[in-house]
């Protein structure tokens, strides 16, 4: 299993409208295959911070995900980004 987690920077002010244009991108990514979970979320302390979490069932899949990458207004509305992928070799529920 590969996570994928971390935040986004964007102006506050663009927030709400640079999360609105994901959606299309949230809603493509859950139908793809081996996406077990993705999710973009406006961060409940910080204006400007975006989180991003994701978790796939192989790196195969990431990457065919991938392929099409962000498109250049999201990129051009990117103030700062600290993403990164975690290889997972087990888990244990919480719940």
């Amino acid at each position: 299993m590969v996570i994928v987690a971390g935040h986004l920077i964007v102006a506050p002010e663009g927030r709400e409208r640079y999360l609105a244009d994901c959606v299309p991108l949230v809603e493509e990514a859950r139908r793809a295959a081996g996406c077990l979970d993705f999710a973009l979320s406006a961060d409940p302390v910080d204006a400007g911070r975006i989180n991003v979490y994701e978790r796939w069932e192989t790196r195969a899949s990431v990457e065919a995900f991938r392929a099409g990458g962000p498109s250049g207004e999201q990129n051009d509305a990117m103030l700062s980004a600290a993403v990164a992928e975690y290889d997972v070799s087990g888990e244990r529920s919480l719940s």
